[in-house]
């Protein structure tokens, strides 16, 4: 064989390298999610387009050469959209304790925003370290922090299956100073207050939480709130509210919230607005007019929602200020005390009657008790079990519980929750918990909307009532928390945010979780993706846990 001149040589590997340099470019994907219909999230026409992603971003939506994909996967007959934000949860620590966050992935939530109500997980006050170390280690968690930077590293050194933000409690923050106190702060503590959230804003905290309605923060004076929202103005962050009554006080305590915001300067999320008791219902539409009035007027107020005419709290909500201060040792011997038991007693009548309006629409979801029975039964059945008056009953699974027993309240109306859903500054809302069906958390009966929010207001309040079209309700739960949040990068299936990303079954979503049955994955969710790693294939969760930290 002749030999081949250095020149022909070179000229053949010249074209050699082009070749494959020409297959390089020609494999512009790391993945292409082809033929979906595609919900952008900003309340566009649904449209058929391909989805190239490249890392953990969202590169091309268009039609896409299928040589141009180093991997491909066949979405036709799916609607792909940008994951879905949980704008308000609890899953602080629980996300530790199910980092897969099963309850979420499976109806495609790939962020939550923790810290609410009043309460968040950071920061943690020093006589406070030794008992959070101590349940941690209980369930075999290595983790510890003690402010917000070092519980964002805690969950980054955990990993999770989803993203996390987190709002600071103010009633984390004032118990940290003055304890549970009914009064208001001294000047010097206020200061102290300020600087904590301050700090806590630094290190990312993307907002305040007030919990009103509860201890510490139902002692708090809006003068001191305005104070905590003028610094959240300064620093474009957000102030989502608890607000202090949702029964007879609604419209009053809603208010309330939107002078905050005014006066402070904050925008401002009313939380999972509703009006409880069939008493107070007639306060929802003059509290949803003061809303849309102030927003009209210039100030920023969005408000979120679930899909379910029941709430759930704790059971020392039906106590009064005077009862609950001190917390739960003080709540204890208060009820060991005849005389003082007596007026306690007496004041419960009344209250359960306002909301959620008799004792048989209080359902016990959880206690630490050993009386496991009470579980799933209401108060008037407990109450009849033990051949007692339903006040004495409430009172006995309180003290059995230590002051820690939680509960459903059936009281809202289904039309009203409907209303609210469909109102265009309303967002979609879990109010839920990072959980599984598994383990520790089968000895409870929780609210379902952890495991079916988002997957009921598809299947209910889509496909079945046609009360919101299928791209209102994707907005509800995607461009408009991440705007809420300002997570410019997220939120939106367009070409430059991360591939935080959905596929479900328009005709099949559904949620599997009821009052009864509540630990029921939600189904039709085939794929999840949190920076455009699957956490869902196939309708099965993969193990992976790419979730991050999103600091402010």
């Amino acid at each position: 064989m002749k030999p081949i001149g250095r020149r022909a040589f070179l000229a053949l590997a010249g074209a050699g390298f082009a070749s494959c340099a020409l297959s390089r470019r020609m494999a512009r994907f790391d993945c292409v999610l082809s033929g979906a219909t595609i919900l952008d999230g900003l309340g566009s026409p649904p449209r058929v387009a391909d989805v190239g992603l490249v890392g953990d971003d969202i590169a091309h939506v268009g039609s896409i050469d299928p040589e141009q994909a180093r991997a491909r996967i066949d979405l036709r007959g799916l609607c792909l959209a940008p994951g879905f934000i949980d704008i308000h949860t609890h899953s602080d620590e629980d996300i530790f304790r199910y980092p897969d966050d099963e309850s979420r992935v499976f109806q495609g939530v790939t962020t939550e925003v923790t810290g609410n109500c009043g309460g968040s997980a950071a920061p943690v006050a020093p006589e406070d370290a030794a008992e959070l170390a101590a349940e941690l280690q209980q369930d075999g968690i290595d983790e510890r922090w003690s402010d917000v930077a070092s519980y964002f590293r805690a969950l980054e050194s955990r990993r999770v299956a989803t993203n996390q933000v987190l709002l600071v409690g103010q009633g984390t923050l004032r118990r940290a100073v003055a304890g549970l106190a009914n009064r208001p702060l001294a000047a010097s503590e206020l200061a102290r207050v300020e600087r904590m959230l301050e700090e806590a804003l630094e290190q990312g905290a993307a907002g305040l939480s007030s919990g009103l309605e509860y201890t510490p923060g139902r002692y708090t004076p809006t003068e001191e709130l305005v104070a905590l929202a003028r610094i959240l103005a300064r620093r474009g962050r957000l102030y989502a509210s608890h607000i202090r009554n949702e029964e007879s006080g609604l419209f009053d305590s809603v208010r309330e919230a939107l002078r905050i915001g005014v006066e402070g300067g904050a925008r401002v999320q009313v939380s999972h607005l509703k009006a409880c008791g069939r008493p107070n219902w007639p306060q929802l539409e003059p509290s949803i007019a003061a809303i849309e009035a102030a927003r009209a007027a210039g100030l920023d107020v969005l408000a979120d929602a679930y899909p379910y005419t029941a709430y759930s709290t704790g059971l020392t909500i039906f106590l009064s200020d005077a009862t609950r201060e001190g917390g739960a040792q003080a709540i204890l011997a208060r009820l060991a005390d005849r005389s003082e038991r007596a007026r306690i007693a007496a004041e419960l009548d009344p209250r359960v009657e306002s909301d959620p309006g008799g004792y048989e629409l209080i359902v016990i979801a959880a206690t630490i008790a050993s009386d496991k029975s009470v579980v799933g039964a209401s108060i008037a059945d407990i109450a009849a079990r033990r051949g007692i008056a339903p006040r004495e009953a409430l009172l006995q699974v309180l003290e059995e519980g230590r002051a820690s027993a939680s509960f459903v309240g059936h009281a809202m109306d289904e039309t009203q929750v409907a209303r609210v859903l469909r109102h265009p500054l309303v967002m979609v809302a879990s109010d839920g918990y990072a959980m599984a069906p598994r383990g520790a958390a089968l000895e409870r009966r929780p609210h379902p909307r952890s495991y079916g929010t988002f997957a009921r207001v598809l299947h209910k309040h889509v496909r079945e009532e046609g009360l919101l079209t299928l791209a209102e309700a994707v907005k509800k739960m995607t461009s408009m928390p991440a705007d809420q949040l300002r997570l410019g990068d997220r939120g939106r299936l367009v070409a430059g945010c991360k591939a935080d990303l959905v596929a479900f079954d328009a005709a099949r979503v559904r949620e599997e979780a009821t009052f009864a049955e509540p630990h029921r994955l939600a189904s039709g969710f085939e794929h999840v993706w949190v920076a455009g790693e699957r956490v869902l294939a196939d309708g099965r969760s993969t193990g992976a846990r790419p979730g991050r930290a999103l600091r402010a």
